[in-house]
């Protein structure tokens, strides 16, 4: 017998260095020059062997054929590992490095998959779901609008692959259609154009590979390859802007479908930033107003109008779209990302040319996205705003505007100023009566006259670290809640029996306990009869509350006692005194003064005339109500400070 044949089959258990072996199953602990162990699992049949000695062995291993005389043995590892490493089951790093933050999420979700069904392994099928999963990207939207939802593919994919064991590794390895999937995509991303691998062109290439578990999904469900393809060939082409829909929210689309709330009033600010849209450059209103005021709601108003038609040609068919900046600077983690998506941005709107973008809280454009000494948002849109490529309603309080914008000259002379002032108590009871539908509709209810006025009054009178119209319609807007809630309950003979039937069931489980068993099927067959009676009283309320809105009565009325209610609760200051009328207030202060103060005639009488000269607006606005001097004894020192506290009591009605 040939020993080398003997000695080339025992080779199997040999260790090899590791720069040799190319697949390991253990390495020792020590230095850099550890060994690892290697197992060679690839055999071969050996016909005709018979080795007297080992007949055991019939099998010979890869090493017989590759240790051939006369050439080395670890130059044939070397070549054959070589080729071993080139169907690595690792993608290339530098392709993910091209991935999107949504195809990233969906390489992620379909891991989930696989560890969800047990399997150690990624394919077609778990991409697949992980696109559906991601819900928010092209391929997601298309996947839905063609009736492929999560639910149904995991109910296919389950039924075509089943279950695993159960055991997965930590890193999940892809499939070699899954890698060829990615491999598809990276191809479909260069013949569109792009730099960079999203989740339309995993969807295409998973698609282009045609013969994957997932395709066989996607046909099973119902929908044909082709007309998926199409799907997202017509998505990727009529979506000429990708970026803009991503991280803004299109303010004429919402109008002409009736979500905007209406605008009432506010006409000059809305014609003056019409006229400043029509210059030729520098066409961008900067509209400048405390928070609360109703800024956000002349974009909307603007937005309104393009609908209706109701503009000028130069700003006629154009779409106001309001650009979320927090959402376009999340997520750029390195840096030129967000150079990146604010250039993508750009260039959408100049090729569009009828985009009119609308920026809320514009002062944050001043330091956005200016990390490790790059360029802000501002620096980047200045040459634009000033050239009249890009038009851009901005929107800022008077304190950042002094604070950033007016801080930065070049940027300042881009933006045309448009002050936003506070509506006035009328004004605001009309912009109340203007939303009032909306929020009957949300509420289910009704609001009275009383009630709107109501609130515009009172927030005015005594919340005054806010600004109208905001705190008017929060204040409304609470109140319906309030009222909603209050009639959402149990009537109260419902509470009542509910309470008996909690009582009832504790003395059927102590009778349980007890082995009482007589007792507790009486008890049993009370609280049925007490459940059925609570049925039967909500029942009734439902058909009552039901033949209220069939006669026209919507539901709950909102009154001025729970506008007042609300008040009340924000402010600390008791019902009675908000619910009390000024002018009854007015005309008996002095009767109220001398309840506390005995005697000094003349100095409650000035206060008084002081006081309701100032309430009825004969007064310098920009003056106090009265400069009071009370001179007293030495003794009677605090007599002033008691006035003083009376005063504040009755007239700001604080306690």
């Amino acid at each position: 017998m040939n020993v080398d044949i003997m000695a080339r089959v025992l080779v199997q258990s040999t260790n090899i260095p590791g720069v040799v072996a190319g697949r390991r199953l253990g390495q020792s602990k020590g230095s850099g020059n550890a060994k690892r162990t290697v197992k060679m699992c690839c055999t071969l049949r050996a016909p005709g062997l018979r080795i007297s000695s080992f007949s055991g062995l019939r099998s010979v291993n890869a090493l017989d054929i590759m240790a051939k005389p006369g050439q080395d043995f670890y130059s044939r590892m070397g070549v054959a590992i070589t080729s071993r490493r080139k169907a690595s089951r690792c993608v290339p790093k530098a392709m993910f490095e091209r991935f999107t933050e949504k195809a990233i999420k969906v390489i992620m979700l379909a891991q989930e998959e696989a560890r969800r069904l047990g399997h150690n392994f990624v394919g077609t099928e778990q991409i697949l779901l992980g696109l559906i999963g991601e819900g928010t990207g092209i391929a997601a939207k298309v996947l839905k609008s063609m009736g492929i939802n999560l639910k149904d593919a995991r109910v296919e994919v389950e039924k075509i692959i089943g279950r695993g064991s159960g055991f997965v590794a930590v890193e999940i390895p892809f499939t070699p259609r899954a890698k060829r999937v990615l491999e598809l995509s990276l191809e479909e991303a260069r013949q569109l154009g792009h730099n960079y691998i999203g989740s339309e062109h995993l969807l295409l290439g998973l698609l282009r590979e045609g013969e994957g578990v997932a395709a066989r999904v996607i046909r099973m469900v119902g929908e044909s390859t082709e007309a998926v393809g199409a799907g997202v060939g017509g998505g990727s082409s009529g979506n000429k802007m990708p970026t803009l829909e991503e991280y803004g929210t299109n303010l004429t689309k919402l109008a002409e479908e009736g979500k905007l709330d209406p605008v009432v009033g506010r006409q000059p600010q809305i014609e003056r930033v019409v006229q400043i849209l029509g210059r030729r450059t520098k066409n961008n209103p900067c509209l400048i107003g405390e928070p609360g005021v109703g800024k956000t709601a002349i974009a909307e108003g603007l937005a309104q109008r393009i609908a209706t038609g109701d503009v000028p040609e130069t700003i006629e068919g154009k779409k106001v779209i309001t650009l979320d900046m927090g959402l376009l600077v999340a997520g750029t983690k390195y840096r030129g990302e967000f150079e990146e998506r604010l250039k993508k941005l750009m260039e959408e709107i100049k090729q569009s040319d009828e985009i009119i973008l609308f920026i809320d809280e514009v002062h944050t454009l001043i330091g956005a996205g200016a990390a490790e000494g790059a360029i802000d948002a501002a620096n980047i849109l200045k040459p634009a705003l000033a050239r009249g490529e890009l038009q851009c309603i901005g929107a800022t309080t008077l304190d950042e505007y002094r604070k950033h914008i007016e801080k930065d000259p070049a940027l300042e002379r881009r933006f045309q100023p448009v002050k936003v002032p506070e509506p006035t108590v009328d004004e605001t009871i009309q912009i109340l009566r203007g939303l009032r539908e909306r929020y009957e509709i949300h509420h289910k209810l009704r609001y009275t006259d009383e009630a709107l006025v109501s609130a515009a009054q009172l927030s005015y009178q005594y919340i005054s670290d806010r600004f109208l119209p905001d705190k008017a319609i929060d204040l409304i807007d609470e109140a319906g809640s309030r009222v909603r809630l209050r009639h959402a309950q149990l009537p109260e003979e419902a509470r009542e029996l509910e309470k008996e039937r909690r009582q009832i069931t504790k003395e059927k489980d102590e009778a349980v306990r007890s082995q009482d068993f007589e007792k507790a099927g009486e008890l049993r067959d009370r609280e049925k009869d007490l459940s059925a009676q609570i049925s039967a009283v909500v029942d009734k309320g439902k058909e009552m509350s039901k033949a209220e809105s069939e006669a026209g009565d919507v539901g709950p009325l909102v009154t001025e006692v729970d506008i007042q209610h609300i008040v009340s609760s924000w402010t600390g200051i008791p019902v009675e005194k908000v619910s009390t009328d000024e002018s009854d207030r007015l005309l008996k202060m002095e009767e109220t003064l001398h309840t506390r103060v005995i005697g000094q005639d003349e100095a409650v009488k000035a206060i008084s005339r002081a006081i309701r000269r100032a309430r009825v607006g004969l007064k310098n606005p920009n003056r106090p109500i009265a400069v009071s001097s009370f001179l007293v004894q030495l003794v009677l020192g605090n007599l002033s400070l008691q006035k003083l506290w009376l005063l504040t009591t009755l007239v700001l009605k604080k306690p």
